[in-house]
């Protein structure tokens, strides 16, 4: 699996895929080579998703002001 590949993903079906390999490993489905190569996959899953979330929160915690431009947002007290 690729990374750039992965990339195009949604999260929901990353997290779906992810969750998959991770029922394989923990059921002990395949050789100790299938095994690493899932360990492998999933991993770049969780890189790609944590990549995705941290995009999510960043645009999430901007907000576009009256003159368009897109700023911190700042709750006041």
């Amino acid at each position: 699996m690729a990374v750039k590949d992965l990339e195009k993903e949604k999260f929901e079906d990353l997290m779906n895929t992810l969750d998959e390999l991770v029922t394989d490993l923990e059921e002990g489905n395949g050789d100790l080579e299938e095994s690493i190569n899932k360990y492998s996959d999933a991993m770049k899953i969780v890189k790609v998703c944590n990549d995705k979330l941290t995009n999510a929160q960043e645009s999430v915690n901007k907000i576009l002001k009256d003159n368009g431009n897109l700023e911190d947002f700042d709750v006041e007290d």
